[in-house]
């Protein structure tokens, strides 16, 4: 019998995860709601177990980039009127990463045999997002596809902006750090031990700053090799859990969220990625429950999406859509009154539209200023600790004729 694994709203309203076996998708979702439960989502285990392991690796994946090209070329030789087949194997040809190709060569063939574009597309979860094969389905039902491919074209190419952005203002203080860490690395293992020595043959008693930096020195070239070993078990523990113990990425997400301007930051470009999301889709005509759940997803942070989650609850019982947000605590009031007004005047989208691009500008200012205050941070903090170093190892010679002994 196929096992389940579920997350849906218990009676008392906390949101519950738990697996099950059922006969079919119909019996999972009649028991859960014969108990009082609100479905919000669910996948077949055992599916998931006969894909084998997926090992991710840092390159060769599709980027945002990739997958905005693929719509907009493909938009674009719609709108001129070439045909599918055709489209997609130009697009096989030119297209240079293989994962990418190798799933166009696969949906030429299901097209070839009667399939629709949408439904080819979603044979390939790891290729062809979620959101792309809804906007796909909605412009082939609609027949704007052609409308649809372009929107998410714009769609991914802003997704791809704001990731872009948070990399470029992580990137210059992790290679600082990670350079620095090297420097004063080394200034502890090569030069103090020289040092050591010349201090050790003059005998006398080090000043306490030197004798720290010189104990410091002997750990570091006793256990270097224990040192990077703990290092590298840690940072492949935190990646085990970080991918596989939900409640240890779910901490994970709630202490960034916590981190004085940090959190702030990640907040906002949780809030520009949800709303930019939400308004591609719902201006496409993806139904609002399908958008808030696919909304959640690209978020970035887990509570987010728990929050959106029991929002498309809410809106699925009936309940006004800035109502089911402002229920979370998790928008900030000015979401939930634009969205608000959006739904009043039957003007969703546009309001959407602006909430994104407000929190999209909010975001560059955010990050821009968190690189102005990084900066100056981080040299004073480097230099403190070089400067440190280097006035205990000097400190001694300061005190020289007290070393020596007559």
């Amino acid at each position: 019998m196929p096992k389940f694994k579920y997350r849906a709203v218990s009676p008392d309203g906390s949101l519950v995860e738990a697996e099950g076996e059922y006969p079919n998708q119909e019996a999972l979702i009649a028991d859960l709601q014969t108990r009082g439960y609100s479905v919000v989502r669910f996948t077949e285990v055992e599916a998931e177990k006969k894909k084998g392991i997926e090992i991710r690796l840092p390159f060769g994946g599709i980027s945002d980039r990739d997958i905005s090209i693929f719509c907009r070329q493909l938009g674009t030789m719609q709108r001129t009127g070439v045909d599918i087949i055709t489209a997609l194997n130009i697009l096989l040809e030119q297209f240079p990463n293989k994962s990418m190709k190798n799933a166009l060569r696969e949906v030429i063939r299901m097209i070839n045999e009667g399939m629709d574009l949408s439904s080819a597309l979603r044979k390939f979860p790891n290729v062809f997002p979620e959101f792309v094969v809804n906007l796909v389905r909605v412009g082939e039902e609609s027949g704007n596809l052609d409308v649809a491919l372009l929107r998410a074209a714009d769609y991914y190419e802003k997704i791809a902006m704001i990731k872009g952005k948070i990399k470029s203002a992580s990137f210059y203080p992790v290679f600082v750090v990670v350079v620095a860490t090297l420097i004063v690395t080394g200034i502890l293992y090569f030069l103090v031990p020289t040092f050591a020595q010349i201090y050790e043959s003059l005998g006398g008693e080090l000043p306490l700053p030197t004798q720290m930096l010189i104990a410091a020195s002997n750990l570091i070239r006793q256990s270097i090799l224990k040192v990077f070993l703990i290092l590298v078990v840690i940072t492949f523990g935190f990646r085990y859990l970080y991918a596989n113990v939900y409640q240890f990425k779910r901490s994970v997400h709630g202490l960034l969220l916590r981190l004085p301007k940090m959190g702030d930051l990640f907040l906002k470009s949780a809030m520009a990625r949800f709303a930019r999301t939400l308004a591609t889709l719902y201006t496409s005509g993806v139904s609002i429950d399908k958008a808030l759940e696919i909304a959640g997803k690209v978020t970035g942070n887990v509570l987010i999406e728990e929050a959106l989650d029991s929002a498309k609850v809410a809106v699925t019982e009936g309940k006004s859509l800035y109502k089911a947000l402002e229920q979370t605590k998790f928008f900030p009031p000015m979401v939930v009154a634009m969205v608000r007004i959006g739904e009043e005047t039957g003007a969703l989208d546009q309001m959407l539209d602006t909430i994104a691009n407000f929190y999209e500008d909010e975001f560059d200012r955010a990050v821009e200023g968190m690189i102005k205050l990084i900066e100056p941070m981080l040299m004073v903090f480097i230099g403190g600790v070089v400067g440190l170093i280097l006035i205990a190892l000097y400190l001694p010679i300061f005190k020289l004729g007290e070393l020596i002994k007559g």
